[in-house]
């Protein structure tokens, strides 16, 4: 058998870190001779890079996390610009609150089905389809203005911290009222006064595209009833798309709030983004 060198990534740091189900993912791997040499913990650790994941011989690095720890580690291990990659193989495993991207890679979004998948020889290296920003890449979604803080709602999920929830549920429907909106041009598509939140999804060929409203106290209680059931994106929106790439721009000329893939950054009043392809291979379905 091919020797399978493997290291495991985990996020001690998080609300849903497991310590049973990681010891039951680490026997797994030893059945399949892929002992992990090593588990970093993303709180705490530093992170291979390609050259690094190259340099150690690796052949797989599991990742087992929500969608901003799979995001982080996976983007780190992309090759930069004219440098050598790495051709080994990632696999994702969920571990955190949406797990947005292994619903996108897996029919079961379960660690343990996943794991079995791999065993059975059901799973090969693919290239994903990503959204690539200036600053940013995102591996399931990119929400951009005022209603990227529904990521801080999402966190506080994760912490099982209710009366948290609620306050911030509350915080980010105003702000998301508040504004400053977004305009989707280049082109130029949906509202012409905005959208509080915008919401980009690569797939299909291209960006699919979501404008998410918010004019009066009905679609708020829609988009709380949502955040609720733990998926705002069952909430009213527009779909516009798909596209090859989009401009955004902030009404107003401030920053442009950002979740990616969970996490909350700040752009510049204008940020364009483009369907790209991942510069490393993760594992998926073979006929997916």
């Amino acid at each position: 058998m091919t020797t399978r060198r493997t290291w495991l990534i985990v996020n001690k740091a998080s609300g849903s870190h497991d310590d049973a189900l990681i010891g039951q993912i680490r026997n797994r791997l030893a059945a399949m001779e892929m002992t992990p040499e090593r588990v970093l913990d993303c709180s705490n650790d530093d992170l291979p890079n390609a050259a690094a994941a190259a340099a150690a011989g690796l052949t797989h690095l599991v990742i087992h996390g929500g969608d901003g720890t799979l995001n982080g580690a996976i983007t780190r291990l992309e090759a930069a610009d004219g440098a050598p990659g790495w051709d080994g193989a990632i696999l994702a495993l969920p571990g955190g609150t949406a797990n947005l991207l292994c619903h996108r890679l897996y029919p079961q979004c379960d660690p343990l089905a996943i794991l079995h998948s791999l065993d059975a020889g059901e799973l090969a290296p693919m290239r994903l389809d990503c959204v690539r920003g200036r600053n940013v890449t995102a591996l399931a979604e990119l929400v951009a203005g005022p209603g990227a803080r529904w990521a801080d709602v999402r966190e506080e999920m994760r912490e099982h911290n209710l009366g948290e929830v609620l306050s911030k549920s509350i915080d980010a429907a105003e702000r998301s009222a508040a504004g400053p909106w977004v305009q989707v041009t280049e082109p130029s598509m949906g509202r012409e006064d905005g959208y509080p939140g915008v919401r980009l999804v690569p797939g299909g060929g291209g960006l699919k595209v979501e404008g998410y409203g918010a004019e009066g106290i009905g679609e708020y209680l829609q988009q709380g009833l949502a955040i609720l059931k733990r998926d705002f994106r069952d909430g009213p929106h527009d779909d516009l798309g798909p596209v090859a790439s989009v401009t955004l721009r902030s009404i107003g000329g401030k920053p442009l709030p950002l979740m990616t893939d969970g996490e909350r950054s700040t752009g510049a009043p204008e940020e364009s983004f483009s369907l790209a392809r991942l510069r490393v291979d993760l594992l998926g379905p073979r006929n997916g």
